[in-house]
């Protein structure tokens, strides 16, 4: 079977002492979060840049460190079982404005409860509590 891997980021922006996440609404329905296939010589925090830069306009972007984590799951292409990996980081960003790519049709910046509900699967959602938990924890040991 074959195997995919891409590589995302969980984009965040600070606003009067409030978290605001961006999520993405894809073609298919769904909303999550900028990812994007790993191509050769990348790394994964290359690939989550240049992937959240393409389909976000999002340049500036700083990721947090030591948070990464994964979902895994499969999909049908051409009628073959895919099992795809998709690692995630953890980037905050300054720039507020979004200009989103053809594979998607519209964008949202949300507050953790909202993104919460919003988000279509359950992996995504997984990856968000476990993204805002980072933060709080982050945000209370530099007090």
């Amino acid at each position: 079977m074959p195997i995919e891997k891409s590589a995302g980021a969980i984009v965040f922006c600070r606003k009067k002492g409030k978290i605001y996440y961006l999520l993405l609404h894809y073609e298919m329905g769904h909303w999550g979060f900028p990812k994007g296939h790993i191509e050769k010589g990348e790394t994964i925090e290359e690939t989550a840049r240049r992937e959240v830069e393409e389909e976000t306009g999002i340049k500036d972007i700083k990721f947090v460190k030591r948070f990464k984590e994964w979902i895994k799951y499969f999909y049908k292409r051409e009628g073959k079982n895919i099992f795809k990996i998709v690692t995630y980081l953890l980037a905050e960003t300054h720039q507020k404005e979004v200009k989103i790519s053809w594979e998607h049709i519209g964008f949202k910046w949300l507050p953790y409860k909202e993104a919460l509900e919003q988000l279509t699967f359950k992996n995504a959602k997984e990856i968000l509590k476990k993204a805002n938990d980072y933060l709080k924890l982050e945000t209370e040991n530099e007090k």
